[in-house]
């Protein structure tokens, strides 16, 4: 299992940062590698099911995150199944007015088991990713002024 974790400020409310990240095309929007987001179903807790697509190393991998915990401007906890499998958790902390967003991510990799030497590398590439993700979601909330 493989863990990375990032966090940002962003100029905006918390419930502004969570409703964007609430609808799940948006993460198509911000997140490098995803390429699709389908069939979004609600859930009886105010989360979503949904299927979609994400691009690593040029193949594309389909897979379903469940929401299993929505807790309205505080945390969305999904669980990753397919071929990627872990959790991804997304906490929010008010900051006066300002919003501090915590995504952390444990997953597996698909394919082989990593080499000791070559799980650091990995590491670094989806570091990289979510701290990617997390500057577009900085530009595309702070752009809308």
């Amino acid at each position: 299992m493989t863990a990375v974790s990032e966090s940002i400020e962003i100029d905006r409310p918390v419930s502004e940062v969570f409703a964007y990240l609430d609808d799940p095309h948006n993460h198509a929007t911000i997140t490098p590698g995803i390429t699709d987001i389908r069939n979004v179903e609600p859930l009886d807790n105010g989360g979503k099911r949904l299927e979609h697509t994400y691009e690593m190393a040029g193949v594309g991998i389909d897979g379903e995150l469940v929401e299993q915990i929505h807790e309205e401007n505080e945390r969305m906890r999904f669980e990753m199944r397919g071929r990627l499998t872990g959790e991804i958790d997304l906490r929010f902390e008010d900051l006066d007015g300002r919003t501090r967003v915590t995504y952390s991510a444990e997953y597996d990799i698909p394919g082989r088991v990593l080499s000791a030497a070559a799980e650091p590398v990995v590491k670094r590439y989806n570091r990289r990713q979510l701290r990617k993700t997390l500057d577009n979601l900085k530009r595309e909330l702070e752009s809308e002024d």
